[in-house]
């Protein structure tokens, strides 16, 4: 005679077995960067369960929702800075691929205002358009649309186009500029970042299929000078390692700033094997300062953004359970160490989970979290991290993409120093725009840091923004 447990077991199986017929798993084409098609039904891995009025804390005002439409259809996320501006740019990716602006002019009722989609889309291959930054170059404003296509379809060498958007919000008047492509390194930009140098240039690091982050002057590019825009590489410095064990060093992602104590500017770097951070106020010499490498758990380092001061920096590496790890830079430098092994701190949101994207406004680290959605944590004792507050945006259902992938939800995340404003990009769900209570802006001075973040002074530089209010 059966026991009532194993007969339970095997009915669960049985159970089991129908509903994969009924609703098999979600295809996971999408991983490797091809269209994801609809949403996928995903029985046995339930949401959060989260009723609409208990989605956040109560220091977090959701203000808009835009939903943009399409199944990991959304990346990145982009806002300018002036409040005359009001424009926030959301990458799309996949086909159809390109960008919407979204005018959050009235931060209440935000709406798109114009949509940009590459020609041909559904003949391109692979992820498309992922990252957008802007900048502003001789009282001109433009927006850099990164690419990331693959072999067997147009545009395998294309890594960004480059749109004049001065002239928004009259959607007539964007017009294109140019296009970026590298034939030798085909694959285009995962990640790209614009800084103002301290020798004046706005300056493109973008991400290559290779062992090197290349670096373009868009002064030149805007002005005509496409052929000599780039004019500058830097290596990553595991590359000799990687290549022994039959693999190829290269960046995923990357924040440049300047550092007010050395007058130096820096790059901030995460790839294979860590973190590195680099000296480039010469940037045909850049100068490895530190490396974060066999760090446990660290084997490619994703998002790294330090804080105002460069003393301590916040690490990302992408895959399930992974924590947001913080590194005492500082400490080591003053120490003359020049390899950090282990992090001070860690936070996360979910242990189950996954943290993505994050803006730091010292002492606030704004987080897009996959599928914990918006979060924020206080790191004013970087030794121990708190949870201030969050808003799920996500809400769907538990790794539906397949199992140990919670690569889903909260993308992208930006921050408008002058009055606080937050946008967040949910891969799923559109673009959020949100407050915090008591975050009516941000300049570091207030906090007895440096006024510096991702956010660039594009008209008189980095040296004197450090110290401006």
């Amino acid at each position: 005679m059966r026991s009532s447990a194993r007969w339970y077991s095997t009915q669960r199986g049985l159970l089991a077995a129908a509903l994969l017929v009924l609703f098999p798993a979600p295809p996971l084409a999408a991983q490797g960067g091809q269209n994801p098609g609809p949403w996928p039904i995903q029985m046995g891995r339930p949401g959060d369960a989260l009723r609409p009025g208990e989605r956040g804390t109560s220091n977090i005002t959701m203000l808009s929702h835009v939903p943009l439409g399409g199944y990991l259809h959304v990346a990145d996320v982009e806002i300018e800075q002036e409040e005359s501006r009001p424009f926030v740019y959301v990458s799309r990716r996949f086909d159809p691929t390109g960008f919407d602006v979204i005018s959050v002019a009235d931060p209440d009722n935000a709406e798109v205002i114009y949509r940009w989609r590459i020609e041909n889309s559904a003949l391109h291959q692979g992820s498309g358009a992922l990252d957008g930054r802007y900048f502003k170059h001789k009282g001109r404003y433009y927006y850099v649309q990164s690419t990331q296509f693959g072999q067997g379809g147009p545009d395998a060498d294309l890594g960004a186009i480059v749109f004049d958007v001065t002239g928004l919000p009259d959607a007539s008047t964007v017009r294109e500029v140019g296009r970026i492509r590298e034939p030798e390194v085909s694959g285009g930009f995962h990640n790209i970042f614009m800084y103002k140098h301290s020798d004046g240039r706005p300056l493109l690091f973008t991400t290559t299929r290779s062992k090197f982050a290349h670096v373009y002057d868009m002064g030149r590019f805007v002005e005509g000078d496409h052929d000599g825009a780039l004019v500058a590489r830097i290596a990553n410095p595991e590359t000799v390692y990687w290549a022994l064990s039959g693999g190829n060093g290269s960046w995923h992602d990357f924040y440049v700033g300047y550092d007010l104590a050395t007058g130096q500017d820096r790059f901030w770097g995460g790839g294979r094997g860590g973190y590195f951070v680099f000296d480039i106020t010469d940037l045909q010499n850049p100068e490895l300062l530190v490396s974060i490498t066999g760090v446990a758990g660290v084997n490619n380092g994703h998002t790294f953004t330090p804080s105002p001061d460069g003393r301590f920096a916040v690490g990302e590496t992408e895959y399930q359970y992974a924590p947001l790890r913080i590194y005492d830079v500082g400490s080591a430098m003053d120490a003359g160490r020049t390899t950090i092994r282990r992090p001070i701190s860690a936070w996360t949101a979910n242990w189950q989970n996954l943290s993505h994207n994050h803006e730091v406004r010292w002492p606030f680290v704004f987080v897009a979290a996959y599928e914990d959605g918006f979060q924020v944590f206080n790191m004013f004792d970087p030794f121990r991290p708190v949870t201030w507050g969050f808003y799920d945006t996500y809400g769907g259902p538990h790794e539906s993409r397949g199992e140990n992938n919670v690569n889903t939800g909260g993308w992208g995340v930006d921050v408008r120093n002058s009055d606080g404003l937050i946008v967040v990009s949910d891969m799923v769900t559109g673009l959020w725009v949100f407050r915090m209570e008591g975050f009516e802006g941000w300049n570091g001075l207030d906090w007895g840091m440096p006024n510096l973040s991702s956010v660039q002074d594009w008209e008189r530089g980095p040296a004197v923004q450090a110290v401006s209010r």
